[in-house]
């Protein structure tokens, strides 16, 4: 477990703030909202996610039965707050065996859900197939959000995206048949307007996912 910023992208180092430069730096992408660390899931390290995020940070809100939270990530630093959040979750996978879903919310071009999802990003336009009716659709704070399938991901994971509050909304499960998951009108709560239920969230051991998409 690495305990430095690093690149949403690509993992790689990122170079701080300095004379050279206003922003953090990767030597392959530029400039870049570094990914924070990634620590055990606990209820305390994902109110520090939800109180410093500008994107929202959504959860399957009551979660699945059997499924628990199982971590967060977030891209961006002190003076910007979070510009992107990854949640994980997992649990009994609808054909049988352990399931696990990522959702992500990002501005435009941070990059971090295409990393987990395993294609060229920094965004899923182009693999999104808009022309077509949305494969699935889920609730989003409340609203009915469409979402594609997302094409070029590799065979041991689902990618869906869309668009919820203005940003970009990823779900990438594992392995691929749990992308079942996505048919069952999901509902997604931003941990943002949660209340004090959060508390009561039930916490597994740390998905690698997060770690290494």
């Amino acid at each position: 477990m690495r305990g430095e910023p690093s690149c949403p992208k690509c993992g790689g180092r990122v170079r701080a703030p300095g004379l050279f430069a206003d922003s953090w730096q990767c030597d392959v992408h530029g400039t870049v909202h570094p990914l924070q660390p990634v620590i055990p899931p606990s209820v305390e390290a994902l109110q520090v996610v939800v109180r410093r995020a500008q994107v929202p940070v959504w959860m399957p809100w009551p979660l699945p039965v059997g499924w628990l939270f199982t971590g967060v990530a977030c891209a961006g630093d002190d003076r910007s707050g979070g510009r992107a959040t990854a949640v994980a979750c997992s649990g009994p996978a609808p054909l049988g065996g352990v399931g696990e879903l990522v959702l992500v919310a990002e501005e435009l071009g941070v990059g971090l859900g295409a990393r987990y999802a395993g294609i060229d990003g920094p965004d899923p336009g182009p693999f999104m197939g808009v022309e077509k009716p949305p494969q699935a659709k889920l609730l989003a704070a409340g609203r009915p959000t469409p979402m594609w399938h997302v094409s070029g991901t590799p065979d041991d994971r689902a990618v869906f995206a869309g668009e919820a509050r203005g940003l970009w909304l990823w779900a990438i499960a594992w392995p691929e048949q749990s992308g079942l998951l996505m048919y069952d009108e999901l509902v997604l709560t931003d941990l943002r307007d949660a209340g004090a239920e959060v508390d009561l969230l039930p916490c597994g051991a740390l998905s690698p996912r997060l770690l290494m998409p």
